[in-house]
């Protein structure tokens, strides 16, 4: 039987993360998520990765943690956890999660900390800590509300229900819904246009961004932003390419 892990494999300008461990429904156990920083890591620094996928392998995204992990792990486990999901969020490139079936759990908690959430008909939301007795952490509820408002978080919290894709598209909780044989096509063709775009107007977006959410002002990360686009070719090659009618080639932020 193949070893529970995360599969890494690119696609052009795209990172393709797989989360497998088929056995259980692609239950992220503590190894695993000890390996997605230092992963994260690896293809932030790689000039080749433009836009990162992250999804599950078959038909399933992620059953949430392997329970096993979670009591023996107790709040070590918790906190791998919690390092991942931040790890993820601070990714300085674009990241969209992929989701087939069931994104429950730890799994939603990874896909909430993509910037971009494409999901098939079929797919089946829950973030199930009161089935537990499990607090969720701080920082975490925080994303989820960022994406639901209060109202739904409360909800999915409380109650632990799953919900079904269009609720999920309704709710904000994820960003499109395809039928199963168009969504790899859809995919193909966003990560192809992120790819394309200014890296540089990305990271400062998704760092103005995360600030906007949180409620707070940091003129510094302004300031750092608007040195980075000062030295940037980004602009002149934008407008240049604009009015030439070709596609732009964005260079690597300083």
């Amino acid at each position: 039987m193949t070893e529970p892990g995360l599969l890494t494999a690119q696609d052009g300008a795209t990172a393709v993360v797989t989360i497998s461990n088929p056995a259980k429904r692609n239950a992220m156990t503590l190894t695993m998520w000890r390996e997605l920083p230092p992963l994260l890591e690896r293809l932030a620094a790689d000039r080749s990765v433009r836009v990162l996928v992250l999804t599950g392998e078959g038909g399933t995204f992620c059953a949430g943690a392997d329970i096993a992990g979670l009591r023996d792990g107790g709040d070590g486990a918790q906190h791998a956890a919690v390092e991942a999901e931040e790890a993820l969020a601070a990714f300085p490139k674009p990241t969209v999660a992929v989701v087939r079936g069931y994104c429950v759990g730890g799994g939603c908690q990874l896909a909430a900390a993509c910037d971009l959430r494409l999901a098939a008909a079929d797919a089946r939301f829950g973030v199930t800590p009161a089935r537990l007795g499990i607090v969720y952490p701080a920082s975490t509820t925080r994303r989820l509300v960022g994406l639901v408002g209060p109202s739904t978080a409360k909800y999915l919290l409380f109650s632990a229900e799953l919900i079904d894709a269009q609720r999920a598209l309704r709710t904000g909780l994820v960003d499109e819904v395809w039928d199963a044989p168009a969504l790899d096509a859809r995919v193909a063709a966003l990560t192809a246009t992120l790819a394309g775009r200014s890296l540089l107007t990305q990271a400062a977006a998704k760092e103005f961004t995360a600030m906007a959410v949180r409620g707070v002002a940091d003129d510094e990360v302004v300031r750092r932003w608007r040195e980075h686009a000062r030295l940037s070719d980004d602009r002149t090659e934008g407008v240049t390419a604009f009015l030439e009618r070709r596609p732009p080639h964005f260079t690597w932020p300083s």
